[in-house]
């Protein structure tokens, strides 16, 4: 039987096990049209593992490697500035202000999904069978004590780069997508919560990887939920979806040019997934994303085009996100 349900069913279940306080867990796909809602059992039973902060519901260690082998075949540059351009005409046609512009890069690596989940290191891992794996570093909302918080990151540098965190912070291309996504998710939470505000803005993550290390720029936004909020979960996160931070603004007509630039379906790759726990939620975007498509394992990674953007710091960022976080 397919576990998949439609976006109408998901929010109906997701409300009934919030109305009830019954812990579970949501994985949602890109455009909504894929949903799974269970409880922590019933997902390790049909091979569905994740972690998020204070609780894991796999039971098993990961294998012992003692070598660890990861190389990229990526799609080439002169396929990626054909992509880039037809986003740059709308750009220059106002029909968006920004666009996050993703790829798959092929990856060859002598671990497992399995293994690769086991191993790496972040704060929301999932594992879906063999089908794909999440080492997410990115929140998508926090709702606990009558509050909604959302964490979007925008903005990434390599750490080894000179004043690396002076010039991430000063950039303006970066300060204009930061901001731009600040503002689209502030807008976001006003659709479901009151008093929203920024609470921290543009401050620093440190991500360890594989490859090197990373600094990336967030911010935290804050809201109060109405008081039946838990009878109201799945209405909440699907008024929210798709999440800002990987489509742009506006949202509509940025989705839209999505589907028409990026050379593939994202599938569950920049969708949500999350826990709830009887009281709290915690989700993440699915990003850091590795999915195994015919027996070929590919990794889905992008970054926020604006009419300032450079194609090749660009194309150089794609790459700097295709890691794994085993250190």
């Amino acid at each position: 039987m397919d576990m998949f349900i439609s976006k109408e069913q998901a929010i109906c279940k997701i409300n009934e096990f919030g109305r009830k306080r019954k812990p579970f867990l949501f994985v949602v796909d890109f455009t909504q049209v894929r949903s799974v809602v269970f409880s922590p059992q019933e997902a390790a039973s049909k091979g569905i593992f994740f972690t998020v902060p204070g609780i894991a519901n796999y039971p098993f260690l990961p294998e012992v490697v003692t070598s660890f082998s990861f190389n990229l075949i990526p799609v080439s540059y002169e396929i990626y500035l054909k992509s880039f351009n037809l986003v740059m005409w709308h750009l220059r046609r106002g029909d968006t202000y920004l666009v996050n512009l993703t790829f798959p890069t092929q990856i060859a690596t002598n671990l497992s999904l399995a293994s690769l989940f086991g191993h790496g290191k972040a704060p929301f891992k999932l594992l879906f069978q063999d089908q794909f794996v999440v080492f997410s570093p990115e929140i998508f909302v926090i709702i606990r004590d009558g509050k909604i918080f959302s964490y979007p990151m925008k903005g990434t540098i390599d750490a080894s780069v000179d004043n690396a965190e002076i010039r991430i912070l000063e950039d303006e291309k970066e300060r204009f997508e930061h901001n731009t996504i600040v503002d689209l998710i502030r807008n976001d939470l006003a659709m479901v919560s009151c008093k929203v505000e920024v609470t921290r803005f543009r401050y620093i993550d440190r991500i360890k990887t594989n490859r090197k290390e990373l600094l990336q720029v967030s911010s935290e936004i804050c809201g109060r939920l109405p008081k039946d909020y838990h009878s109201h979960l799945g209405d909440i996160l699907f008024t929210l979806l798709p999440a800002g931070s990987i489509t742009g603004a506006p949202k509509e007509k940025t989705v839209q040019i999505i589907q028409q630039a990026e050379i593939y379906e994202r599938g569950f790759y920049s969708g949500i997934f999350g826990y709830f726990d009887g009281n709290s939620l915690s989700s993440a975007v699915m990003i850091r994303f590795i999915e195994n498509t015919d027996g070929k394992l590919f990794f889905k990674s992008g970054g926020g085009i604006t009419a300032l953007s450079d194609p090749e710091m660009e194309y150089r960022e794609l790459m700097d996100k295709v890691y794994v976080p085993i250190v």
